[in-house]
């Protein structure tokens, strides 16, 4: 009996422990979206109305801001993010 107790304690702790290491990381992830904030990009595919840009190396799903139709190749700057979706607008 005392066996199986300490056995669902520890089994109760390593699912704590999984469920407060995925928060951090999930945290981490959400604060790297904020640096990329008037960041310059190329769109990879076509914005219509959504796409992909690559910024500082890295892929990411992106719309324009206004809605507007924006071309592959086409250089924008990150202004916002919705969740994991980047708002971009064209460069002057």
């Amino acid at each position: 009996m005392f066996l199986l107790l300490v056995a669902i304690l520890v089994v109760a702790a390593a699912v704590a422990t999984a469920i407060v290491i995925a928060l951090y990381v999930h945290k981490r992830k959400r604060a790297g979206d904020i640096k990329l904030i008037g960041e310059n990009a190329r769109v990879d595919t076509k914005l219509d109305p959504e796409g992909t840009v690559i910024v500082c190396g890295e892929l990411w799903r992106a719309k324009s801001k206004t809605g507007a139709v924006i071309s592959t190749r086409a250089r924008v700057r990150v202004v916002a993010f919705d969740g994991h979706l980047a708002l971009v607008e064209l460069c002057d």
